[in-house]
């Protein structure tokens, strides 16, 4: 007698398709959960102390904050009536 047969991917391709196939979203932060302890507590004082970096970022916050409070001031300008 004849094996019956164990698997199969027939219509499996459309199936995914229906709905199309999506990328994973791109992860924000890698986790640092297995981490070697000693690089975490050294990189966490590497980022305290970065004086320059501080700066920097602190710079771009601004920047991106004006363009922001720009953006929202143009969405609720009053519109004229022409009588």
């Amino acid at each position: 007698m004849a094996k019956s047969k164990n698997h199969t991917t027939h219509n499996q391709s459309r199936k995914w398709h229906r709905n199309g196939i999506k990328k994973p979203p791109p992860k924000k932060n890698e986790s640092l959960k297995e981490v070697d302890p000693k690089f975490q507590r050294n990189m966490r004082f590497a980022k305290k102390h970065n004086k320059k970096g501080l700066k920097k970022m602190q710079a771009n916050n601004a920047k991106a904050v004006s363009a922001r409070a720009e953006a929202i001031k143009d969405l609720v300008k009053p519109k004229v009536v022409k009588p």
